[in-house]
Formats: structure tokens, sequence, C-alpha cells
């Protein structure tokens, strides 16, 4: 019997095995290779069917990874960091405590929900460059104002999609997070870009004098009431409490949560002295979220010592990080960070949150006088996620209570903070 030869088509090897059984006396003869209209494509499309990479991420390991492009053109540096979120990408994209950061994120699928006007953290995106799997090609959501390319190029930022996520996010679990830069400009070479990534860092830059308002402004908004779950908020009475709030790059459902509970905001900036705020006669000081190393803002330390002990305080995130340092204590660089909607926290009761965090530092807990109790943990990698210091009126948590991951497992705080101011105006009532 013939024998095909293995580059034929199995369709050909089909016809010969049924011509032989039917005819066993006529030799086999060789089955001429099938002719396809497809097969040629060269002489079908002049150049490659689909659209070649128009964009590149380029590493300071020296590793070039290219992509397409959408949003804004250009070329820009950052500091490469990957968030675990499935969820709130518009969120993460507006929240000012990723300035100067490129976000990969670990959800292959971005931009199905487009973007709306609800939902921004800020007035504007404050993220570096966006780092994805894949760019959806559709966007459903009923609330939605435009596409997530479209809302990237009004703000001037750089995203690039198709490339190996997965496997950057792995490199960066292993050697840590790496500077990095995002080009649509074909003339740079890679060893330009490389060697742009290794003259420049994050650490030791102040970046929320880049993010912090300008002005001192007050902030009216609450939570919305199909969105309000909170009994306290619901019976608080408004302007119960005056809180001013330190601007490091604050977020905007920060604000709506602690208005939901009754306190009239003053919005300062960052570098707003300490006597101007105490002379502005608060309950009680709010240190908000912001971006950068918060040993490179000595400016803020400085205020919050002159705070403690005055009035309550509560610091989220970066405010965390300051009054830390304010207690007397040191932070330091995280490997790759904590970035993400799904990190669980041990608080003083020993319950566990589901928490939303995002930050590279963090506060090292031996080096913190004994007075200072460490009342959050995170569980992931045991680093402090949270002090008391009774003493000094003062809490801090590392996390975001507003971002509801669990979904509202760390909401707790706000009301934790407006205990304690009505504790001290009973105090100082009773003095009085």
């Amino acid at each position: 019997r013939g024998v095909a030869s293995p580059a034929q088509p199995r369709v050909a090897r089909l016809s010969s095995r049924r011509a032989t059984a039917v005819a066993p006396a006529v030799a086999p003869t060789r089955a001429r290779r099938a002719r396809s209209n497809t097969v040629e494509v060269s002489a079908v499309a002049e150049g490659k069917p689909w659209k070649p990479s128009d964009c590149r991420l380029v590493l300071e390991d020296g590793s070039v990874w290219p992509g397409m492009a959408f949003g804004a053109k250009g070329t820009v540096l950052g500091e490469v960091v990957f968030n675990t979120s499935l969820t709130g990408y518009q969120e993460i994209l507006t929240d000012p405590s990723y300035a100067g950061q490129f976000v990969l994120f670990t959800c292959p699928e971005i931009g199905n929900v487009g973007i709306n006007l609800e939902d921004m953290e800020s007035t504007k995106a404050h993220m570096g460059g966006m780092l994805v799997r894949h760019l959806s090609l559709n966007v459903s959501n009923y609330r939605s104002a435009m596409d997530l390319s479209t809302y990237l190029e009004q703000q001037n930022v750089i995203g690039i999609s198709e490339i190996d996520t997965r496997a950057i996010t792995r490199r960066l679990r292993d050697t840590g997070c790496l500077n990095g830069v995002i080009t649509t400009d074909a003339s740079k070479t890679d060893d330009e870009l490389v060697e742009m990534c290794k003259n420049w860092t994050i650490v030791g830059k102040d970046m929320i004098s880049e993010v912090s308002s300008k002005e001192t402004y007050e902030w009216k908004e609450t939570t919305g009431a199909e969105w309000e779950w909170a009994q306290d908020a619901k019976d608080s009475v408004e302007n119960s409490y005056n809180v001013v709030c330190y601007d490091f790059g604050i977020k905007h459902n920060i604000m709506r949560r602690l208005a939901s509970f009754g306190c009239k905001l003053t919005v300062v900036p960052a570098n707003t002295p300490a006597s101007e705020v105490l002379a502005m006669n608060p309950d009680g000081i709010l240190f908000s979220n912001g971006p950068g190393d918060p040993s490179a803002v000595p400016y803020a330390v400085k205020n919050a010592e002159e705070i403690l002990g005055v009035v309550p305080v509560f610091g989220i995130c970066m405010g965390h990080q300051v009054l830390g340092q304010a207690f007397g204590g040191e932070t330091f660089k995280l490997k790759f960070g904590h970035h993400g909607g799904n990190h669980p926290v041990r608080g003083p009761t020993g319950r566990v949150e589901i928490s939303s965090q995002n930050h590279n530092f963090a506060v090292l807990p031996d080096s913190l006088p004994k007075e200072v109790q460490i009342s959050h943990i995170n569980l992931n990698d045991g680093t402090c996620a949270g002090m008391v210091y009774e003493e000094k009126m003062a809490m801090t948590i590392q996390y975001h209570p507003e971002a509801s991951p669990g979904p509202h497992d760390s909401d707790p705080c706000f009301e934790d903070f407006v205990k304690m101011m009505k504790a001290n105006k009973a105090k100082k009532g009773a003095s009085a």
C-alpha cells in the first residue's frame, strides 16, 4: 500500500486509502498536494494581517515589552507596580496615591465598563501609565460616558496593551518594583530608554506637593442615600464635628464618608502650618492618603508632631506613615508594595477585614515607642497596618477604609474617629 507523505493534507491520505480498498489490484498513485486559495497569504496581502506593535514598555533590568498603545502618545517614566483588583480601574486611575507610578493590572480584561462621571476619586487621572493584557473592544455599562482610551487621551496618560502582564508580575515579585519607560516614539533606542530608567527614582521625592490642593476649601458631599449602609451615619447630625483634612492626595470618597458621619470638612494644602490648622479650632484632624516616599516630607511630620495630643487625629495610608514618624518611628520601602482590593488585615479584636491597599512603604514596628499599640496587622506579610496612640488621641490605618472591597469591613474606622472626637469634646465640656 502506498504511504502518503507527512506533508500532505489529511484529506489526501484518506482519499488514497479509500482508493486502495476499492481497487486493491491497481497500484496506488502518489496523491497530489491539495491547493488552497488561502495558503499563499503573502500573495494576497502585502503586509502582516494584524496591526504591528506601536508602543514599548522598557524596564530598568533591560527587558523590553512591545505592545499596542492606547490613550495618549509620548514618552513617560515611572515606577512599575502591579494591582490585583478585579474591579475599580477608574478609582485606581484617579487615585492621587498612584502619582509617579505605572499600574500593571493582573486582571486580564480592562476597560469593559468604560468611564463614568460619578466614580472619580479626584478631579483628574494621576496614574503615570496603564499596563493591561487586553483592552476591552466593547464598553457595556449604563453609566458610561466614554471609553477608557478616550479618557486617557484627554488626561494625557499613556496606556499599553497586549503585553504579558503575568510574566511582568512574576518579575516584579521576584526582583521588587522596577522603574520603567512607556514610549510610542520609535526613534528612541532600547538602550536609551534603559538608561533613562536607571537615572530616575521615586525614592526621596516629595510627591504629595505635586498632588495636594493649592488652596483651602470646604467639602460637603456625603455618600448617596442609595449607597449608605451605616446606621450611625444615617443617624448623624450635619456639621456636628469640625474636621480639618491635610490634603496629601485625598480621595473624594474618604471625604464623603466623613461628611456622612456628620463632619464639617475643611481641606488644607499639605504644607499648611500646624498653627494655622489649630487656629481653625478643629474637633479632629485627618492626615490623608498620598503618593511617594513618607521620609521625603519632613514638613508634614513636623506639623503632625505639633498637633499630636492637642486634638484627635486620624491617619490614612500616607497619613499613617507621617504619623508613624511623628510618633518617633521609622518607615521603610516594601519589596513590591501592597496594591489591590483583597488584602486581609486583622484588627485589635481579632476580626479580619478584607481591605483595599495601595502603598510601597510601611512603618517599622520595632522603631515605635512602647506606648504605641500596633492595632492592625497585614496577614499577607505581617507588616503594620494600623496604630493607636491613646495618650496622644491618635489612630491610623495603612489601607483605604472608604474603598469597600469587603464591602463594608473597614468602615468602622470612621466611626471610631468620630467616637474619639465625641469623647474629647465631652471631656473638654466637663472641664470647662
